[in-house]
């Protein structure tokens, strides 16, 4: 059986993009477990297709997006039930050394389900609204809007939890 599809294209594929599906995934399923089992099915689909892409934006547009098509399908099934590990979430402050306050990530995690991803894709990853409709196809005023109401929610809660006086942070990690 002679195999075509280049191997060191995938792994490199793979590691360029592995821990920015799995964060989207585990945003999704708030699950380490589904998370990984969802980031495997995304690139087991990719390499049953052979998939090569242009250019690293697409690339990373289309796992953005076959993530979030996948997750959504998991969160359809019945037996999927809504469930939070909060002991995961510092897994999430220190994936590639990027420094996130775990009291935030763990206050994106409760907000609303419609929210987490556009304030992920623009906090965390650095799209912009424009970039983040596309990607999702919303509006852009839909995407203005999520993230306006995420902010407004992380604010007050983090005023609540005493982390946020109105001015700056009280506390720093």
């Amino acid at each position: 059986m002679a195999y075509d599809y280049n191997k060191e294209y995938f792994i490199s594929l793979y590691e360029r993009h592995c821990d920015m599906v799995y964060r989207i995934c585990y945003f999704y399923l708030s699950n380490k477990h589904d998370a990984q089992d969802a980031v495997q099915s995304v690139f087991t689909n990719i390499l049953k297709k052979e998939l090569k892409f242009n250019d690293f934006e697409h690339e990373k547009a289309f796992l953005i997006v076959s993530a979030k098509n996948y997750c959504k399908d998991v969160l359809k099934s019945f037996w999927m039930k809504k469930r939070v590990n909060y002991d995961e979430i510092n897994e999430l402050c220190t994936k590639n050394n990027k420094n996130i306050n775990s009291d935030i990530i763990y206050n994106v995690m409760n907000l609303p389900y419609k929210y987490k991803i556009p304030v992920y894709l623009y906090y965390y990853e650095g799209y912009s609204v424009k970039e983040i409709s596309e990607i999702l196809g919303e509006k852009e005023t839909t995407i203005q809007t999520q993230l306006s109401r995420a902010r407004k929610k992380l604010k007050l809660q983090l005023e609540k939890e005493g982390f946020y006086d109105g001015k700056r942070s009280k506390r720093t990690v």
